[in-house]
């Protein structure tokens, strides 16, 4: 028990719970200021505040937080997913989708059956472990990608394919993962491996993911385009969280259903903006949820092996997944990208760009987690926690690394700002002329670093909400004037 609840004289489960929330968003916050210096992304900062606050280090919050919590995982993948489904515009999908596709899923696959057959054939681990653990082997957190590309100014086709790839990447592996969990629930059922116990499972996902392409087309019809910007906002997320509700009564993932209505509104629509605003929305849930997935982390279990995934050591699992995944991403986009003909730039170097892994593989780790259940469960969002920090640690490193090496952007002022040497009349301009459009050019190119896209789209509906209540307060008071 926390000491500060001992404090409280007869503390109210009430009371309890808004301090514990209010605590998990205040230390949150407050790791993400050393994390910023450290140029980690957010989502350590969140890792590692719950790690550091959980029962295992300074016992800052009760157990009931986390078993209270249990809804947060379908709520955040519920708008991660969502999100996901913007990327998949159909006229895009038409103009660059062939070979990025045969890309995303050669790099995808290649690292989750690399995965699952290390697990499975040289560790011995359980099957069904193995199955699911491969799965999330396919994710990748594109933050940090984006990140380092927007901090160096790299643009090229090395740029374009790698930001297309980790748009299509989610989405390949929440197909695996669905796929992966529905077999592994039919090996680990005790009535054994029959085929209907796989069937089944995928004909529920199947029917809930044309429910969501149908909760899509609802989403249209109900946001339309006369709605204020605040009831916009309400109206998706009370739609977003009707879905994940039928999801949870037939005990299916919402992943696919709502990746799904994503595509279908973006598609019948072109309305990127509700997409803004609810990612500016979604940072405090997101907050929560991964500072509970730290709360939840054992760290006196990675160095003991849990008996019903095998013998050996989580912390031996975690490091082998570690390495092996690497080794399958990079092996797998080297694949794709010679089979889709690209430059030998794009093809030795993309691999080092798809490194990090975070959000949507930690979320999938509880939903795995709860689907296994018991000691299993715990085993595998131990390992995927775990090795997502260490992931987010060299993922900036290798991205930035991989621009250099495919030479999408240089240090050198002359390559990164070329600008002609002569003026108009022909003669030659002065080192000092040369360096002041240099500069200029660089200064014309850089992002805005004052406001992000989805602030922009929050400020806008701010405004727009001013406009709507306060323009007729102030026609009704000149009417009372004149």
């Amino acid at each position: 028990m926390p000491v500060w609840i001992n404090w409280i004289d007869e503390p109210s489960p009430v009371a309890v719970t808004i301090i514990s929330i209010a605590l998990m968003l205040a230390i949150g916050f407050l790791m993400t200021r050393i994390t910023k210096l450290l140029k980690l992304p957010n989502v350590t900062a969140y890792i590692v505040g719950g790690i550091l606050a959980g029962p295992f280090c300074l016992n800052l919050l009760p157990d009931t937080i986390v078993e209270g919590t249990s809804f947060l995982p379908d709520i955040a993948l519920a708008f991660i997913a969502f999100s996901t489904g913007e990327f998949f515009r159909l006229s895009t999908l038409k103009r660059n989708g062939g070979k990025v596709l045969m890309i995303t899923v050669l790099e995808s696959c290649c690292a989750a059956v690399l995965v699952f057959l290390v697990c499975w054939l040289v560790l011995r681990l359980n099957l069904a472990f193995s199955i699911v653990l491969g799965a999330l082997a396919t994710a990748t957190a594109p933050a940090s990608t984006i990140m380092t590309i927007r901090q160096t100014g790299a643009k090229g086709d090395f740029v374009e394919t790698l930001l297309q790839v980790v748009a299509l990447d989610d989405m390949v592996g929440l197909v695996l993962y669905s796929i992966a969990i529905s077999v592994a629930t039919a090996v680990f059922s005790s009535s054994g491996f029959r085929i209907e116990n796989v069937l089944i499972p995928l004909g529920k996902t199947l029917l809930l993911m044309a429910l969501g392409c149908v909760f899509g087309l609802i989403l249209k019809w109900l946001v339309g385009t006369r709605r204020s910007t605040d009831n916009r906002l309400i109206i998706v997320i009370a739609v977003l969280f009707s879905y994940c509700g039928i999801c949870a009564v037939v005990d299916v993932s919402p992943l696919l259903g709502c990746m799904a209505m994503g595509m279908v509104y973006i598609n019948a629509t072109d309305d990127d903006r509700l997409f803004r605003q609810l990612n500016y929305f979604s940072p405090p849930i997101l907050l929560l949820f991964f500072f509970r997935s730290g709360l939840s982390f054992d760290l006196g279990s990675l160095v003991n092996n849990a008996g019903s995934i095998g013998t050996v050591p989580l912390l031996v699992v975690g490091v082998i997944y570690f390495l092996i995944r690497i080794l399958g991403k990079y092996i797998g986009a080297w694949t794709g990208c010679s089979f889709a003909k690209k430059s030998p730039k794009v093809r030795n170097y993309l691999g080092l760009a798809l490194i990090p892994q975070a959000g949507v593989a930690i979320g999938l780790a509880a939903l795995g987690a709860r689907a296994l259940g018991g000691e299993m469960g715990h085993a595998l969002e131990t390992i995927i926690l775990s090795s997502s920090v260490l992931y987010e640690l060299i993922g900036p490193g290798s991205a930035k690394l991989s621009l250099y090496l495919s030479g999408s952007y240089s240090k050198e002022l002359e390559t990164a700002a070329p600008v002609p040497t002569v003026d108009e009349e022909g003669k030659q301009k002065s080192e000092v002329e040369l360096l002041i459009e240099r500069i200029q050019k660089i200064q014309s190119e850089l992002p805005a670093h004052t406001e992000n896209e989805n602030e922009r789209a929050f400020t806008e509906a701010a405004e727009e909400y001013y406009r709507e209540q306060h323009l007729p307060m102030r026609r009704n008071a000149r009417k009372h004037l004149f």
